[in-house]
């Protein structure tokens, strides 16, 4: 898949490393000439279609150059590539600098062409079609290390813009025998294949904590949770994503501790007893005055007494802050409408009453 061209002294000899696997429409010379990026002058025509190599914008595309010194010994050496390609594209790089008599080295042409290279409006002049095809030449100029021969050495080739179409691997073989049968598929697949991205990873989307931030209104609405632009944007994530087993436990002390737990952080510390918790919440059990069972100033007193009053304390963390604001506005949300509270909140060993 290579072809050589023998000069004087050097010979060249081109391998792309991305050919063709389909014939390359001939329709396409028509389009060649562009005012942004005219032809080079004197390209060759003829160019073997062994030197065709396929650019896939986005991905890197190269052709390896090998040169062989068929003379004296070489110095001096240096490429240049010409075409009516943007020159941004490529980029060379050559092994040596000096070939000895009946020696070789090799060079590399690394492609490039920009990811949206279809998609660019720049890309396309007000009455002129996209450029897709190029036609490309390698000079190798050289000098003798005697100093009595300088020479030039060119090789033709040629570029050719395709996108990838996936398409093409669900149709019988004998639609590859044209590229212009992926270029037309893939102006469908890329109609569709974001709908299919987004169905094979349907369950993030649906995951509040990993869908994008305009779908949170959806989920929420989805689940009946407000929105509150008073919470930050990952505890709306929590808050969604946990809305069903807060309304589950709504009312109980522990739907009230989970919703103190999502918005401070503090641990749920279900394995210690409930005066270490971070998240303490102790109801006032009494039960009344009641003759002939009650004892004044042992278990009863007279007057001053709170049926259904509960107290919550939160021990944070050093340097950690809350509002005490918004953590009422959750309790008076999450009790029972008949039950008072008390709240406290503790930091570095000191209890600050927020009553």
């Amino acid at each position: 898949m290579s072809q050589a061209r023998s000069g004087s002294s050097l010979h060249l000899q081109l391998t792309p490393m991305q050919i063709p696997e389909t014939a390359i429409s001939s329709g396409s010379g028509g389009a060649m000439q562009m005012r942004r990026f005219p032809a080079a002058s004197g390209l060759q025509q003829h160019t073997p279609i062994t030197n065709s190599l396929v650019l896939y914008p986005g991905e890197p595309s190269e052709m390896v150059v090998k040169m062989k010194n068929s003379g004296k010994p070489l110095q001096e050496l240096h490429l240049e590539s010409q075409g009516n390609f943007p020159a941004f594209w490529c980029r060379t790089h050559l092994e040596g600098q000096t070939i000895d008599h009946d020696k070789e080295i090799y060079a590399l042409l690394y492609f490039r062409v920009p990811e949206n290279f279809f998609e660019e409006n720049e890309s396309l002049a007000a009455d002129q079609s996209l450029v897709i095809d190029y036609h490309c030449r390698l000079d190798v100029s050289y000098t003798a290390m005697d100093g009595s021969e300088q020479g030039l050495e060119t090789a033709s080739f040629n570029l050719h813009v395709r996108p990838r179409s996936l398409y093409l691997d669900f149709l019988p073989s004998i639609y590859r025998e044209a590229d212009f049968i992926g270029r037309f598929l893939h102006i469908f697949e890329q109609a569709f294949e974001p709908t299919m991205d987004i169905l094979d990873s349907l369950s993030a989307y649906l995951d509040p904590l990993t869908a994008p931030q305009t779908l949170l209104p959806f989920l929420a609405y989805w689940v009946g949770w407000p929105i509150d632009s008073r919470w930050g944007m990952m505890r709306q994530r929590y808050l969604i994503r946990q809305a069903l087993e807060l309304y589950r436990w709504r009312g109980t002390r522990r739907g009230l501790r989970l919703y103190l737990h999502l918005y401070t952080d503090l641990p749920l510390d279900e394995h210690l007893p409930e005066n270490q918790k971070h998240i303490s919440i102790e109801e006032i059990f009494s039960r009344g005055f009641l003759f002939g069972e009650t004892h004044l100033g042992e278990d009863s007193l007279l007057g001053g007494g709170r049926p259904y009053h509960f107290i919550v304390r939160l021990r944070l963390e050093p340097d950690q802050q809350v509002d005490a604001g918004l953590v009422r506005e959750v309790i008076d949300r999450e009790k029972p409408a008949f039950c008072t509270y008390d709240l406290f909140i503790e930091q570095r060993n000191q209890e600050l009453p927020t009553n």
